[in-house]
């Protein structure tokens, strides 16, 4: 992935058990952390992922795990300087230029996306049944819960799109999380 300022990411990630070959080539330089402690005391026996971000200031490398086999994804936000990483059931916000956690965030249900925009002075975890507007400094702004699983999650004009599993879609206030009028209705 290429992000705005320079930044380079790449992700590598695998099941359960499967530590040993998603870190078999993780690069030496740079700062490498590992956060997996953060899902539990046997971070390996979990699915791991690994995040290369190299950028103008140097490199950096952060590994983490998930109870759940899951496609890492990231944003950069940035205004407030971060680059959001979701896996599995948590948010991760990095300073983007060190690799240091800024905070996370875990959410009671999968992660479908992380969502920034410099419109908001939040970004925003979507997981499969919450909306969570989370702060610079990682503090909850508004939250709202759906009744559907959510499958896909776009930010648009200000306002935040979901689409369910059964297919329906739902439109809220990116700011607010409020439910937004559809033009035209």
């Amino acid at each position: 992935m290429q992000y705005p300022g320079g930044l380079r990411a790449r992700y590598r990630w695998a099941g359960s058990r499967s530590a040993a070959a998603v870190f078999s080539t993780s690069e030496a330089s740079g700062a490498l952390t590992d956060y997996g402690g953060l899902e539990g005391a046997q971070p390996d026996q979990l699915c791991r992922a690994e995040l290369r971000v190299e950028g103008p200031l140097g490199a950096w490398t952060a590994r983490l795990a998930s109870l759940i086999f899951d496609e890492p994804a990231g944003v950069l936000w940035d205004g407030a300087g971060l680059l959001l990483v979701k896996y599995g059931f948590r948010a991760y916000a990095f300073r983007a230029r060190s690799g240091e956690l800024a905070w996370s965030h875990a959410g009671p249900t999968p992660l479908v996306a992380v969502l920034a925009s410099p419109r908001l002075d939040h970004c925003l975890a979507q997981s499969e049944l919450h909306t969570t507007a989370l702060r610079a400094d990682g503090e909850v702004a508004w939250r709202a819960v759906h009744n559907e699983v959510v499958t896909e999650a776009q930010l648009v004009g200000g306002r935040l799109i979901l689409a369910s599993y059964g297919g329906q879609h739902v439109v809220l206030d990116a700011a607010s999380g409020r439910p937004a009028a559809v033009d035209g209705s």
